[in-house]
This record gives structure tokens, sequence and C-alpha cells, in this order.
């Protein structure tokens, strides 16, 4: 190597240096301030005084089995607004848990579809965006692909199968399952199945259709989890904080922060998240935030951007091919670009440090608004019954809420 060569090779290693310093400094500091600590490599933080299997998380595996069909446009359109605020709940557990969730929509035979399959996934972002896209249609002849539905919920998804997880099926819906199908597997096999997995069946009635209640009744009852009636549109009540507005604000900062990276589709997906989030309703943003802050501070579910993915270890910027950065980057010299992304790595911790302790007031308010609302009569909505259910049997995965 020539001693030119040799000096710019020191000079880019003293920078990259200078980067991931900064970034494990800045994550350190959100760490100690109860903030970001999920930022920082596992190899830089603290060790805990506990053993090696105490400090593995517990994780929730939740998938919600969902009638689409015409009669359940309420109980939809109110899952869209809420499924942030249900995420940001599961992971409000102790010792935090992992949340993985999954969707099931199911209509009947000769609809648009018989059922759509969203897989287990941390991505939430990916969850809520398939929501968004969902409408109620079809049906007519009350009986649906209950059986299908959620056979496909107990075989097709990826359930884990170690211990410390809380694994969950909601099935929702107002009518009862076809029993006129020949090649259907009936549901009390496929609740056998469950439970054989470890899988707790929950069961959620919309309305008072008296042929479905029986039947959602018995599967709850086989399937070791607890049968819910509600109003036909899910009864969810809007729910918003005085933090929501300061949350929105600070999620515009926080969004200015995003350095996508990877393939042009890879990029666009982690742009696609950021405007989502962007144009969704304050308090759907702000329970996103809260659910974010407590998995260490991402700026995302599911991939990481550029500045997360440093400063977690899983990545360096020299490791990134130039054709991988966004334009921005790609036009600048490697010095600009180090100097680029810490830039966007101080103003992140800065904003997330005040997410942080927003979130933990807008914790302490929800729950405070929700027991008086469930004293006066008013905690039967969707999401109440789900985080009910929650409570009673995540304990068995040791899991506290």
């Amino acid at each position: 190597m020539s001693g030119s060569s040799s000096a710019t090779h020191r000079a880019r290693l003293a920078r990259g240096g200078l980067l991931v310093a900064l970034l494990a400094l800045t994550a350190w500091g959100a760490y100690a301030s109860g903030g970001l600590g999920g930022l920082l490599p596992a190899q830089a933080r603290p060790a805990p005084e506990t053993t090696a299997a105490a400090r593995v998380a517990p994780r929730v595996e939740v998938a919600f089995v969902l009638d689409t069909t015409g009669s359940m446009s309420g109980l939809i359109e109110g899952a869209k607004r809420k499924v942030w605020s249900i995420a940001n709940q599961l992971a409000s557990g102790q010792p935090t848990p992992e949340v993985r969730m999954a969707l099931v929509a199911y209509r009947d035979r000769g609809d648009e579809y018989v059922t759509r399959v969203r897989e287990l996934t941390d991505d939430i972002d990916a969850v809520y965006a398939d929501l968004q896209g969902y409408a109620a249609g079809g049906g007519g002849d009350t009986p649906e692909s209950v059986n299908q539905a959620l056979h496909e919920a107990v075989t097709r998804l990826a359930w884990s199968e170690d211990g410390d997880v809380y694994r969950v099926i909601f099935l929702v819906g107002d009518a009862p399952p076809h029993t006129d199908y020949p090649d259907d597997v009936g549901y009390a096999h496929s609740v056998r199945l469950a439970r054989q997995r470890g899988i707790v069946v929950n069961t959620v009635q919309c309305g008072d259709y008296a042929e479905t209640t029986p039947i959602w009744q018995e599967i709850a009852s086989a399937g070791g989890g607890h049968f819910a009636a509600i109003r036909q549109d899910g009864g969810m009540l809007a729910l918003t904080t005085p933090m929501d507005d300061e949350l929105a604000r600070l999620n515009r900062e926080l969004a200015d922060t995003l350095v996508p990276y990877g393939g042009e589709s890879e990029r666009a997906e982690l742009e696609a998240k950021r405007d989502r989030a962007a144009s969704a309703p304050p308090s759907t943003v702000a329970s996103r935030l809260g659910f974010l802050s407590k998995l260490g501070g991402k700026l995302n579910a599911g991939r990481a951007d550029l500045v997360d993915a440093i400063a977690g270890g899983i990545t360096s910027l020299d490791d990134v091919a130039l054709a991988e950065l966004p334009a921005e980057l790609q036009a600048m010299a490697p010095a600009q670009r180090e100097t680029f992304v810490e830039e966007k790595a101080e103003t992140r911790q800065r904003v997330q440090a005040e997410i942080d302790a927003l979130s933990r007031d807008r914790d302490a308010f929800i729950a405070e608004e929700s027991a008086r609302r469930t004293a006066a009569g008013e905690g039967d909505g969707f999401d109440a019954k789900v985080l009910e259910s929650v409570r009673e049997q995540a304990s068995a995965a040791g899991i506290t809420y």
C-alpha cells in the first residue's frame, strides 16, 4: 500500500470510528435515562445481574381472525383506528414483550375471497397498512367460512414453539360457520389442534345474532379462552389525550431523520411507513410512537433505516453499497455522508428522549381514563375486551399487565 493510500485508509477508519462512537454514545445516553436502550448493541450495554435465560424477552403472538363481510364495516373501521393502540397496550407488559401480530380476513365461498392471510410479524407498520386496505363486502347468506379461517389461523401461521410465548387467537365476527361444506375442517378439530400447540382461542361476537352465540361460546370454552359479546360496530370509543398533538409534532421531526437504504423497493418501503404515519390521526400517531418507544425508540417497526441499523450494529456506512443509498447521499463525499448520518442520529436521540417522556405520561393518562370508563360500564368495546383477555391469560407466559 502506498503512503497516500495508507493515509486515506487511516482517515477512513478514523471517521468510521467516530461515527460508531457517536452512535453508541447517543444510544447510551438514552439508555441511561430509560429511553433508547434497544438501540445500543448488546455487547456495549452493561450486563444485568441475571442469568442469560432471564434476559430473554417473552413474546406475544396474536392473530386476529376477522369477518370482513358487509355487516362488519363498523368493526373494521374501528380496528383501523385502534390497531396501534392495541399494539401499544400489548407491549406494555412486564417484562416488556416482543409483539408479533397476524391477520386472517375471511368472507365466504363465492365472495371476492374466502381468506386473506397476513403472516405473524413484528412489523406492525405492515399490519397497519394491510388493515387500511380492508373494506367490508360480500356475505349475504348469514353463515360464513369461519371453519376455513380458524383452521388456517392455526395451521398456516408460523407460530413459535418455544416457551415464554403467549399465543392467542381472537375470532371476531357476527355469523356462525357453514356446516354444509363437505370438505371443510370443522371448528372443533381446529380448536383441539390449537390447544395442542399452546394457542388460546378467544371469541368476540359482534351484534346479537342468536345462532352465533352458542358456537362462539363453545369455541372459547374448548379453546381455553373467553367469549365476549360487543356491539355490532365494535363499540370502540375514541380516546384522545393532552399529549397527542405534541407527539404528532415530534413525529414530524422524527420523520425528518429517516435515512432509507437498501434496494429500491426497500427504500420505498421505509418511506411509505414514514408517510403513512405522517398522515394518520394524532391519536394513532401517538399510540404508534408509544409502541416503538417500548421497543427502544426505533423509528419504525420491521426493517430498520440506516441510522437505526448502524446504531444497532446491523451494518456500517462503509458496508452499504453506493447504489443502496438515497440519491442525496450518493452525491456526497464519504466524509460528508458520515457527518450527515451523525447529525441525523443526534437529532433522533434528542427527539426520541422527548417522545419517551411524553409516551410515559400518555400511558398513565390512558390507564386512568380506561379504569374510569370500565367503572362506568363503558369498557365493552372490541379493544377493551381484547386487553381484558390478555391481562388474564398472558401471565402463563410470565407477562404481567
